[in-house]
């Protein structure tokens, strides 16, 4: 099976959950290949305050290569404003432009807290609706797990693009998660 380059989107709250996935399921790049910012990703964090630099770079220099977005449920991922820009991004699609599969995780402390509105967006929304763009997975507990649901993550990208919901409004701040 080919390894995915795969967009890791998280709050920051949940680094420590995050890296260990990282470290579980990417030792020596069997499943995945990391890309975003962080401790076990190899990206230079962007240093500065102007959202639209911000994205833009991360779009240049993580999305752009990557062909799988992976959110990375934790107790406030909902409420994170990069996370939906992020989510924005990778879902953009058109002439020359792939959407990036779009696969939600649910970390270890998550306890049934709300998704990421552009997530809840691109599931499933009613028992009469036949299909939808994203999934969510709770963590996997072994690596073929994690390789089959990116692998169909990836393969929606052509077979349900239809079913992308990507409204153009974005979080302009964080919301509180209180």
């Amino acid at each position: 099976m080919a390894r995915h380059k795969c967009f890791i989107s998280y709050h920051k709250e949940d680094a420590d959950e995050v890296n260990q996935f990282i470290r579980t399921f990417n030792d020596g790049r069997d499943v995945f290949i990391a890309r975003g910012i962080g401790e076990e990703m190899p990206g230079d964090i962007i240093d500065s305050n102007d959202a639209d630099y911000v994205m833009r770079r991360i779009r240049e220099l993580y999305l752009r290569d990557s062909t799988v977005t992976l959110v990375m449920l934790g107790k406030c991922t909902w409420a994170r404003k990069y996370v939906d820009w992020e989510l924005q991004s990778s879902l953009r699609n058109g002439q020359t432009i792939t959407p990036n599969g779009v696969l939600g995780i649910k970390l270890p402390s998550y306890n049934k807290q709300s998704y990421p509105n552009r997530l809840n967006l691109n599931l499933k929304q009613t028992d009469t609706q036949v299909d939808c763009y994203a999934r969510v997975i709770d963590y996997p507990n072994r690596k073929g797990t994690l390789t089959n649901a990116i692998d169909s993550a990836f393969n929606r990208r052509f077979t349900h693009i239809n079913w992308i919901n990507n409204p153009r409004e974005r979080f302009v701040n964080n919301k509180s998660c209180g």
